[in-house]
């Protein structure tokens, strides 16, 4: 908005001050200033008074006749002046009548000489038009400011009731040279976080209204049954698989809402966070030794870094690695590696397997909230939150993950801006 006050103040100044010089100068050039009069009015008297008194009339009367200025020899007695007037022999004292006219007199010993009645804006229709003409370029520079400015506001308007009326993916579309451009900016990105956060409430809904209902689902259905498996005759170690298959629909659950309070944390992208220095050479290192007792496929590290010290979320950055390896776990069929690398502008972190490869119309919507690939691989386990649980980690670590899969290879890769 600053810019949008500076703009207008600077506009309409220039303006005002380029259309009053203009039409000043015009109106100098085309009217007569009335103080030209006052010189020869006081020649015409200094020449009377050196003229004797009889002779005065009629030298007025052999003057050059001008019906504009006339000119009249008169006695002191017959005017009357305002109060603080005093006639003179070197200066002209004028008056002005309520019908717009002047007379000038100036002392010629005991008589006055009077100049008038005189119009006195012989000019006045020019000076009008030219008065006239001024606002109404005024008005046409406001116009041609207010106009395009009016428009774009009417714009702003109606995107904000469309979006009002739930139409969420409504932006706004001005030119560059919008002076309410920077709004609409801030528009679209407001409307943008908000489709994003409507959009992730209806991934939460249908979560909990599909995710949960089958477990919850089964649970009614073993609490039904609990009085079949608790009869005398009931063989014990049928109790105890029962027991366990509700065990296990409870924990499924509970990974469930553990996933959705993690996916919904990562929301927020605050800048205002703690950030903690760690060695991610270090915290790979960890991971890997940490989840190799979990599969019989080896697990590599491939680098040429002893250290590599960034400043981030270390637990967060660890529940990325550690999601990529227990997929990478359940796929893959000899090995696994993790590769770090490090260049001027970057630094990669990339799980490789050699597994069956990712269907390739899945890698486009694989980091997407809650979706599943349609593949049987595996069983398809999960709840389709680690990927996008990680996409959103990066994110808030000003990086990226990105996917490729071959036949012989899938590779998963998280990638830093290298600001050391």
């Amino acid at each position: 908005m600053k810019r949008l006050f500076i703009s207008l103040y600077l506009l309409l100044s220039l303006s005002f001050l380029g259309i009053g010089w203009t039409l000043d100068n015009l109106w100098q050039k085309n009217a007569d200033d009335n103080h030209i009069l006052d010189a020869p009015l006081i020649a015409v008297a200094q020449l009377l008074s050196e003229l004797p008194t009889s002779e005065r009339k009629s030298y007025l009367e052999h003057l050059p006749s001008k019906t504009e200025y006339p000119l009249n020899l008169i006695e002191a007695n017959q005017i009357a002046l305002a109060p603080g007037q005093q006639l003179s022999a070197q200066s002209v004292v004028t008056t002005q009548t309520k019908e717009g006219e002047q007379f000038q007199f100036i002392q010629v010993e005991h008589q006055v000489l009077m100049a008038g009645p005189i119009v006195i804006e012989p000019r006045a229709n020019l000076r009008n038009i030219l008065t006239l003409l001024f606002y109404f370029s005024l008005g046409l520079v406001a116009l041609i400011w207010v106009g395009p400015l009016s428009r774009d506001l009417s714009i702003l308007r109606r995107a904000t009731q469309d979006f009002g009326q739930a139409k969420w993916q409504t932006r706004i579309d001005l030119p560059q040279r919008s002076q309410v451009k920077p709004l609409a900016n801030t528009f679209n990105e407001m409307a943008r976080q908000i489709s994003v956060l409507i959009e992730n409430q209806k991934h939460l809904a249908n979560a909990v209204s599909h995710e949960i209902r089958t477990p919850l689902a089964r649970l009614k259905f073993a609490l039904a049954l609990i009085p079949m498996y608790y009869q005398p005759n009931t063989d014990e170690q049928k109790r105890q698989a029962f027991l366990s298959e509700m065990q296990q629909d409870i924990k499924e659950m509970e990974d469930l809402l553990q996933e959705l309070l993690t996916y919904a944390s990562l929301e927020s992208h605050s800048t205002n966070r703690a950030l903690d220095e760690y060695d991610l050479i270090e915290l790979t290192q960890q991971s890997i030794k940490r989840l190799s007792n979990l599969s019989p496929v080896s697990i590599t590290l491939q680098t040429k870094l002893d250290r590599l010290p960034l400043e981030g979320e270390p637990n967060l950055i660890e529940r990325s690695l550690q999601n990529l390896l227990t997929n990478a776990q359940r796929f893959a069929r000899d090995q696994i590696v993790v590769e770090v690398i490090q260049d001027k502008h970057k630094i990669q972190l990339s799980v490789s397997n050699d597994g069956e490869p990712i269907p390739e119309e899945d890698l486009p919507m694989i980091f997407e909230p809650f979706y599943r690939s349609q593949s049987l691989q595996n069983g398809n386990k999960g709840h389709g939150l680690g990927l996008a649980i990680i996409k959103r980690i990066m994110q808030r670590h000003q990086g990226d993950v990105s996917v490729t899969s071959h036949a012989t290879q899938t590779r998963f890769m998280l990638t830093w801006p290298n600001k050391g």
